[in-house]
Protein backbone atom coordinates (compact mmCIF):
# COMPACT_ATOMS: atom_id res chain seq x y z
CA UNK A 1 0.00 0.00 0.00
CA UNK A 2 1.56 3.30 -1.26
CA UNK A 3 2.60 5.02 1.62
CA UNK A 4 0.36 9.02 1.57
CA UNK A 5 3.17 12.00 1.09
CA UNK A 6 3.44 14.16 3.52
CA UNK A 7 2.44 17.91 3.37
CA UNK A 8 5.24 20.07 3.31
CA UNK A 9 4.40 23.01 6.20
CA UNK A 10 5.49 26.37 4.91
CA UNK A 11 8.54 28.39 6.88
CA UNK A 12 7.58 30.95 8.80
CA UNK A 13 9.90 33.76 9.20
CA UNK A 14 9.67 37.26 10.27
CA UNK A 15 12.49 39.84 8.87
CA UNK A 16 13.00 42.74 10.21
CA UNK A 17 13.87 44.83 7.48
CA UNK A 18 16.59 47.31 7.43
CA UNK A 19 14.20 50.06 6.85
CA UNK A 20 13.77 50.34 10.53
CA UNK A 21 17.38 50.64 10.96
CA UNK A 22 17.22 53.45 8.49
CA UNK A 23 14.40 55.18 10.35
CA UNK A 24 16.91 54.50 13.65
CA UNK A 25 15.12 52.07 15.44
CA UNK A 26 17.38 49.49 16.22
CA UNK A 27 16.03 45.52 14.74
CA UNK A 28 15.11 43.14 16.77
CA UNK A 29 15.00 39.15 14.64
CA UNK A 30 13.12 36.78 15.99
CA UNK A 31 13.32 33.48 14.43
CA UNK A 32 10.84 30.52 14.77
CA UNK A 33 9.79 27.35 12.89
CA UNK A 34 8.37 23.97 13.76
CA UNK A 35 11.86 21.74 13.45
CA UNK A 36 10.92 18.67 11.37
CA UNK A 37 11.88 16.69 14.67
CA UNK A 38 10.03 18.63 17.06
CA UNK A 39 12.68 21.20 18.87
CA UNK A 40 11.75 24.08 20.86
CA UNK A 41 11.73 27.25 18.61
CA UNK A 42 15.01 29.41 19.10
CA UNK A 43 14.40 33.21 19.94
CA UNK A 44 17.26 35.63 19.24
CA UNK A 45 17.08 39.31 20.66
CA UNK A 46 19.01 42.24 19.61
CA UNK A 47 19.05 45.10 21.98
CA UNK A 48 18.47 48.28 20.51
CA UNK A 49 20.68 51.11 20.67
CA UNK A 50 20.71 54.16 22.13
CA UNK A 51 22.00 56.10 19.03
CA UNK A 52 19.55 58.00 17.04
CA UNK A 53 21.69 58.34 13.70
CA UNK A 54 21.33 56.31 10.97
CA UNK A 55 24.94 54.60 11.55
CA UNK A 56 24.96 52.51 14.75
CA UNK A 57 27.45 53.81 17.35
CA UNK A 58 29.13 50.48 19.06
CA UNK A 59 27.84 50.14 23.01
CA UNK A 60 29.93 51.12 25.70
CA UNK A 61 29.97 49.13 28.82
CA UNK A 62 28.40 50.96 31.60
CA UNK A 63 30.70 52.35 33.94
CA UNK A 64 29.91 51.84 37.56
CA UNK A 65 29.59 55.51 39.57
CA UNK A 66 31.62 55.03 42.63
CA UNK A 67 29.70 55.50 45.90
CA UNK A 68 30.46 57.51 48.95
CA UNK A 69 31.48 55.59 52.17
CA UNK A 70 28.47 56.50 54.69
CA UNK A 71 29.92 58.70 57.36
CA UNK A 72 28.79 58.43 60.71
CA UNK A 73 26.12 61.15 62.20
CA UNK A 74 27.76 63.12 64.66
CA UNK A 75 26.43 63.02 67.90
CA UNK A 76 25.24 66.34 69.74
CA UNK A 77 27.30 68.04 72.58
CA UNK A 78 25.17 67.66 75.44
CA UNK A 79 24.84 71.24 77.39
CA UNK A 80 26.94 71.38 80.32
CA UNK A 81 24.10 71.41 83.78
CA UNK A 82 24.85 72.30 86.90
CA UNK A 83 26.29 70.44 89.79
CA UNK A 84 23.34 70.29 91.97
CA UNK A 85 24.25 72.14 95.75
CA UNK A 86 23.90 69.77 98.73
CA UNK A 87 21.19 70.56 100.61
CA UNK A 88 22.56 72.34 103.72
CA UNK A 89 22.31 70.32 107.45
CA UNK A 90 19.90 71.71 110.05
CA UNK A 91 20.54 72.65 113.16
CA UNK A 92 18.18 73.52 116.09
CA UNK A 93 18.10 77.44 116.70
CA UNK A 94 19.28 78.03 120.13
CA UNK A 95 16.39 80.53 121.44
CA UNK A 96 13.38 78.55 119.71
CA UNK A 97 14.31 75.26 118.68
CA UNK A 98 13.09 75.65 115.08
CA UNK A 99 15.25 73.69 112.70
CA UNK A 100 17.55 76.32 110.78
CA UNK A 101 20.74 76.22 108.85
CA UNK A 102 24.33 76.55 110.98
CA UNK A 103 24.46 79.95 109.82
CA UNK A 104 21.25 81.29 111.10
CA UNK A 105 21.97 79.80 114.48
CA UNK A 106 25.20 81.29 115.01
CA UNK A 107 23.29 84.75 114.08
CA UNK A 108 23.82 87.32 116.94
CA UNK A 109 20.98 88.04 119.04
CA UNK A 110 19.59 91.40 118.92
CA UNK A 111 17.57 93.04 122.11
CA UNK A 112 15.06 95.64 121.42
CA UNK A 113 13.07 97.75 123.78
CA UNK A 114 9.38 98.06 123.09
CA UNK A 115 6.52 100.52 124.22
CA UNK A 116 3.39 99.68 125.53
CA UNK A 117 1.56 102.73 125.83
CA UNK A 118 -1.64 102.40 124.66
CA UNK A 119 -0.47 105.38 121.65
CA UNK A 120 2.04 102.92 120.42
CA UNK A 121 -0.07 100.11 119.49
CA UNK A 122 -0.34 98.14 117.24
CA UNK A 123 3.54 97.57 117.42
CA UNK A 124 5.81 96.17 115.05
CA UNK A 125 8.10 92.70 115.41
CA UNK A 126 6.61 90.70 117.82
CA UNK A 127 5.87 87.50 115.80
CA UNK A 128 9.73 87.12 114.36
CA UNK A 129 10.91 87.88 117.88
CA UNK A 130 12.50 84.63 119.49
CA UNK A 131 11.63 85.68 123.06
CA UNK A 132 9.62 88.06 124.63
CA UNK A 133 9.89 89.61 127.80
CA UNK A 134 7.24 92.12 129.50
CA UNK A 135 7.75 93.47 132.70
CA UNK A 136 6.53 96.61 134.69
CA UNK A 137 8.03 99.63 134.90
CA UNK A 138 7.19 103.02 136.25
CA UNK A 139 3.76 104.87 136.16
CA UNK A 140 2.66 101.11 135.97
CA UNK A 141 2.82 101.10 132.34
CA UNK A 142 4.87 97.76 131.31
CA UNK A 143 7.13 97.34 128.43
CA UNK A 144 8.30 94.82 125.89
CA UNK A 145 12.04 93.53 125.35
CA UNK A 146 11.97 91.42 121.91
CA UNK A 147 15.14 89.48 121.19
CA UNK A 148 15.71 88.44 117.62
CA UNK A 149 17.91 85.64 116.48
CA UNK A 150 16.16 83.03 114.03
CA UNK A 151 14.42 85.67 112.17
CA UNK A 152 14.73 89.22 110.79
CA UNK A 153 11.53 91.15 111.60
CA UNK A 154 10.55 93.96 108.27
CA UNK A 155 9.84 96.32 111.36
CA UNK A 156 10.40 96.97 114.60
CA UNK A 157 9.29 99.69 117.41
CA UNK A 158 8.48 101.95 118.59
CA UNK A 159 11.42 101.73 120.43
CA UNK A 160 11.93 103.00 123.79
CA UNK A 161 14.40 103.48 126.77
CA UNK A 162 16.29 101.32 129.02
CA UNK A 163 15.87 99.37 132.61
CA UNK A 164 18.75 97.86 134.11
CA UNK A 165 16.62 94.41 134.66
CA UNK A 166 16.08 94.18 130.65
CA UNK A 167 20.06 94.67 130.48
CA UNK A 168 20.11 91.81 132.42
CA UNK A 169 17.93 89.63 130.36
CA UNK A 170 19.67 90.98 127.47
CA UNK A 171 23.01 89.56 129.08
CA UNK A 172 22.09 86.21 129.09
CA UNK A 173 22.55 86.09 125.15
CA UNK A 174 25.31 88.64 124.72
CA UNK A 175 22.67 90.62 122.80
CA UNK A 176 23.16 93.73 120.72
CA UNK A 177 20.93 96.06 123.27
CA UNK A 178 18.62 98.83 120.82
CA UNK A 179 17.27 101.60 123.09
CA UNK A 180 16.21 105.13 123.24
CA UNK A 181 18.09 106.94 126.27
CA UNK A 182 17.15 105.31 129.27
CA UNK A 183 17.03 105.20 133.32
CA UNK A 184 20.47 106.69 134.85
CA UNK A 185 21.30 103.44 136.06
CA UNK A 186 20.75 101.64 132.96
CA UNK A 187 22.72 104.05 130.72
CA UNK A 188 25.63 103.77 133.64
CA UNK A 189 25.57 100.11 132.99
CA UNK A 190 25.66 100.48 129.41
CA UNK A 191 28.32 103.11 129.49
CA UNK A 192 30.63 100.87 131.56
CA UNK A 193 29.96 97.35 129.95
CA UNK A 194 27.88 98.03 126.88
CA UNK A 195 31.32 96.93 124.71
CA UNK A 196 30.34 93.48 124.67
CA UNK A 197 31.04 93.01 128.43
CA UNK A 198 27.31 92.50 129.10
CA UNK A 199 25.75 93.61 126.09
CA UNK A 200 26.44 96.01 122.91
CA UNK A 201 24.84 99.39 123.68
CA UNK A 202 22.89 100.12 120.67
CA UNK A 203 21.46 103.77 121.64
CA UNK A 204 19.21 105.58 119.16
CA UNK A 205 20.76 109.26 121.02
CA UNK A 206 24.15 107.90 119.16
CA UNK A 207 22.86 106.02 115.94
CA UNK A 208 19.65 107.77 115.02
CA UNK A 209 19.10 109.05 111.42
CA UNK A 210 21.38 105.99 110.87
CA UNK A 211 19.92 102.84 111.99
CA UNK A 212 16.80 104.43 113.28
CA UNK A 213 14.31 106.84 112.28
CA UNK A 214 11.59 108.17 113.26
CA UNK A 215 7.74 107.97 111.14
CA UNK A 216 5.42 110.99 111.00
CA UNK A 217 2.27 108.60 111.44
CA UNK A 218 2.98 108.94 115.11
CA UNK A 219 3.67 111.28 117.96
CA UNK A 220 6.88 111.36 119.92
CA UNK A 221 8.18 109.60 121.67
CA UNK A 222 5.54 106.88 120.72
CA UNK A 223 7.37 106.93 116.26
CA UNK A 224 10.98 105.92 116.92
CA UNK A 225 11.35 102.74 113.96
CA UNK A 226 13.96 100.78 112.71
CA UNK A 227 14.27 97.75 110.42
CA UNK A 228 16.06 93.78 111.51
CA UNK A 229 18.40 94.59 108.10
CA UNK A 230 19.59 98.30 109.97
CA UNK A 231 19.49 95.87 113.49
CA UNK A 232 21.84 93.40 111.91
CA UNK A 233 23.79 96.53 110.15
CA UNK A 234 24.30 97.86 113.56
CA UNK A 235 25.36 94.85 115.22
CA UNK A 236 27.93 94.27 112.81
CA UNK A 237 29.39 97.80 113.53
CA UNK A 238 29.38 97.67 116.87
CA UNK A 239 31.79 94.69 116.65
CA UNK A 240 29.21 92.09 117.63
CA UNK A 241 30.41 88.62 115.76
CA UNK A 242 28.34 85.69 115.22
CA UNK A 243 29.14 82.76 117.44
CA UNK A 244 27.72 79.25 118.37
CA UNK A 245 25.14 79.85 121.05
CA UNK A 246 24.22 76.91 123.70
CA UNK A 247 20.86 76.54 124.57
CA UNK A 248 19.74 77.51 127.37
CA UNK A 249 15.90 75.82 127.16
CA UNK A 250 14.88 72.61 125.85
CA UNK A 251 12.42 71.92 123.44
CA UNK A 252 9.95 69.47 122.03
CA UNK A 253 7.57 68.73 119.62
CA UNK A 254 4.09 69.44 119.26
CA UNK A 255 1.28 67.08 121.03
CA UNK A 256 -1.09 65.77 118.51
CA UNK A 257 -4.55 67.65 118.40
CA UNK A 258 -6.11 64.54 119.81
CA UNK A 259 -3.88 65.08 123.10
CA UNK A 260 -4.51 68.67 123.27
CA UNK A 261 -7.35 70.21 125.49
CA UNK A 262 -10.23 72.14 124.36
CA UNK A 263 -10.20 76.21 126.02
CA UNK A 264 -8.17 77.44 128.27
CA UNK A 265 -6.52 80.57 129.19
CA UNK A 266 -3.86 82.81 131.25
CA UNK A 267 -4.65 86.28 132.67
CA UNK A 268 -2.26 88.75 134.22
CA UNK A 269 -3.38 91.91 135.75
CA UNK A 270 -0.79 95.22 135.56
CA UNK A 271 -1.77 98.52 136.97
CA UNK A 272 -2.57 99.96 133.39
CA UNK A 273 -2.56 96.72 131.47
CA UNK A 274 -4.60 93.18 131.62
CA UNK A 275 -2.37 90.31 129.72
CA UNK A 276 -5.02 87.75 128.31
CA UNK A 277 -3.74 84.67 126.49
CA UNK A 278 -5.93 82.07 124.90
CA UNK A 279 -5.16 78.87 123.77
CA UNK A 280 -5.88 77.92 120.35
CA UNK A 281 -6.02 74.16 119.86
CA UNK A 282 -5.77 73.94 116.08
CA UNK A 283 -2.67 75.85 116.06
CA UNK A 284 -1.31 75.19 119.46
CA UNK A 285 -0.74 78.76 120.00
CA UNK A 286 -1.92 81.19 122.92
CA UNK A 287 -3.26 84.10 121.09
CA UNK A 288 -2.83 87.02 122.77
CA UNK A 289 -5.05 90.34 123.91
CA UNK A 290 -3.91 93.73 125.61
CA UNK A 291 -6.51 95.62 128.08
CA UNK A 292 -9.54 94.51 126.51
CA UNK A 293 -8.19 94.12 122.74
CA UNK A 294 -9.98 91.02 121.06
CA UNK A 295 -6.61 90.63 120.14
CA UNK A 296 -3.33 91.77 119.56
CA UNK A 297 -1.95 92.45 116.04
CA UNK A 298 1.85 92.61 115.04
CA UNK A 299 1.63 95.94 112.39
CA UNK A 300 4.81 94.93 110.27
CA UNK A 301 3.47 91.57 109.90
CA UNK A 302 -0.41 92.15 109.62
CA UNK A 303 -0.70 88.97 111.88
CA UNK A 304 -2.09 87.85 115.20
CA UNK A 305 0.31 87.82 117.96
CA UNK A 306 0.09 84.01 118.94
CA UNK A 307 3.51 82.25 121.42
CA UNK A 308 3.86 78.82 121.47
CA UNK A 309 4.90 79.00 125.01
CA UNK A 310 3.75 81.41 127.88
CA UNK A 311 5.81 81.61 131.30
CA UNK A 312 4.84 84.03 134.08
CA UNK A 313 7.25 84.41 136.70
CA UNK A 314 6.91 86.59 139.79
CA UNK A 315 9.55 88.36 141.60
CA UNK A 316 10.28 91.39 143.76
CA UNK A 317 9.98 94.95 142.48
CA UNK A 318 10.64 97.80 144.59
CA UNK A 319 11.47 102.12 143.82
CA UNK A 320 14.51 102.92 142.54
CA UNK A 321 16.51 105.57 144.46
CA UNK A 322 17.96 107.80 141.66
CA UNK A 323 17.29 110.80 142.36
CA UNK A 324 14.91 111.77 139.54
CA UNK A 325 11.77 111.19 141.63
CA UNK A 326 10.01 109.20 138.39
CA UNK A 327 9.47 106.23 140.86
CA UNK A 328 11.37 103.61 138.71
CA UNK A 329 11.94 100.38 139.42
CA UNK A 330 14.33 98.27 140.40
CA UNK A 331 13.78 94.24 140.61
CA UNK A 332 15.62 91.39 142.15
CA UNK A 333 16.71 89.66 139.12
CA UNK A 334 19.22 87.25 140.38
CA UNK A 335 17.80 84.05 142.14
CA UNK A 336 14.53 82.12 142.27
CA UNK A 337 10.48 82.49 142.67
CA UNK A 338 7.41 80.74 141.56
CA UNK A 339 6.75 80.44 138.04
CA UNK A 340 4.45 78.86 135.63
CA UNK A 341 5.02 77.27 132.55
CA UNK A 342 2.26 76.66 129.43
CA UNK A 343 2.71 75.03 126.93
CA UNK A 344 1.18 72.54 124.97
CA UNK A 345 -2.21 73.36 126.18
CA UNK A 346 -1.10 72.53 129.73
CA UNK A 347 0.37 74.86 132.62
CA UNK A 348 2.19 73.46 135.35
CA UNK A 349 3.75 75.37 138.39
CA UNK A 350 7.20 75.13 139.34
CA UNK A 351 10.35 77.88 139.70
CA UNK A 352 12.73 80.32 137.97
CA UNK A 353 16.44 80.86 138.48
CA UNK A 354 18.63 83.01 138.19
CA UNK A 355 22.44 82.98 138.93
CA UNK A 356 24.21 85.69 138.06
CA UNK A 357 23.93 88.63 135.44
CA UNK A 358 25.30 87.03 133.00
CA UNK A 359 23.60 83.53 133.58
CA UNK A 360 20.19 82.16 131.74
CA UNK A 361 17.21 82.66 133.45
CA UNK A 362 15.39 78.68 133.38
CA UNK A 363 12.45 77.33 134.40
CA UNK A 364 12.16 73.71 136.60
CA UNK A 365 8.98 71.78 137.52
CA UNK A 366 7.81 70.89 140.65
CA UNK A 367 10.10 68.10 141.22
CA UNK A 368 13.40 70.17 140.06
CA UNK A 369 13.71 68.90 136.57
CA UNK A 370 13.91 71.98 133.27
CA UNK A 371 11.07 71.56 131.73
CA UNK A 372 10.61 71.14 127.57
CA UNK A 373 8.91 73.86 125.81
CA UNK A 374 6.98 73.52 122.72
CA UNK A 375 9.59 74.26 119.48
CA UNK A 376 8.92 78.30 119.02
CA UNK A 377 8.10 81.45 120.28
CA UNK A 378 8.21 81.88 124.32
CA UNK A 379 6.46 85.03 125.79
CA UNK A 380 7.74 85.65 129.41
CA UNK A 381 5.69 87.78 131.72
CA UNK A 382 7.13 89.08 134.44
CA UNK A 383 4.78 89.89 137.58
CA UNK A 384 5.70 91.94 140.86
CA UNK A 385 4.84 89.95 144.05
CA UNK A 386 0.95 90.45 144.56
CA UNK A 387 -0.25 90.45 141.33
CA UNK A 388 -3.55 89.14 140.27
CA UNK A 389 -2.77 86.09 137.82
CA UNK A 390 -5.85 83.99 136.51
CA UNK A 391 -4.97 80.73 135.17
CA UNK A 392 -7.56 78.16 133.75
CA UNK A 393 -6.44 74.89 131.65
CA UNK A 394 -8.59 73.47 129.17
CA UNK A 395 -9.53 69.34 129.23
CA UNK A 396 -8.87 67.05 126.33
CA UNK A 397 -12.23 66.51 124.72
CA UNK A 398 -13.11 62.43 124.69
CA UNK A 399 -12.01 61.17 121.36
CA UNK A 400 -14.95 59.61 119.50
CA UNK A 401 -13.30 57.00 116.57
CA UNK A 402 -14.94 57.48 113.54
CA UNK A 403 -17.10 54.58 111.69
CA UNK A 404 -14.21 54.38 109.03
CA UNK A 405 -11.85 54.12 112.39
CA UNK A 406 -14.13 51.49 114.32
CA UNK A 407 -14.12 49.01 111.17
CA UNK A 408 -10.41 49.26 109.94
CA UNK A 409 -9.47 48.85 113.43
CA UNK A 410 -12.58 46.35 114.41
CA UNK A 411 -13.79 48.53 117.44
Amino acid sequence: MATPRARARPPILFLALGLAAAAGVGAGVIAAGASPTGSAPVVAVISPTPSRSATTSPTTEPTATPTASPTATPLPTPEPTATPKPTPALVAAPMTGRMVTAAVARRHPIAVMIDDHPDARPQSGFNDASVVWQAPAEGGIPRYMLIFQDRIPPSVGPVRSARQYYIAWAAEWDAVYAHVGGSPQALQTLREQGRGQLVYNADEFRWGGVFFHRTTDRFAPHNVYTTGKELWQLARRLGAKDKKMKPAWRFTGDKHLLLRPQGGSITTVYPWNTITYKYDRATNTYRRSVSGEKRQMDRGRDQVVAPKNVIVMVMSFGRLNDGSKKNRLEAQIIGRGPAWIATNGKTIKGTWRKTSMTGPTRFFDAKGKLVRLTVGQTFVQVMPRGSKITIKDGKVPKYVPTFKERRDSRI
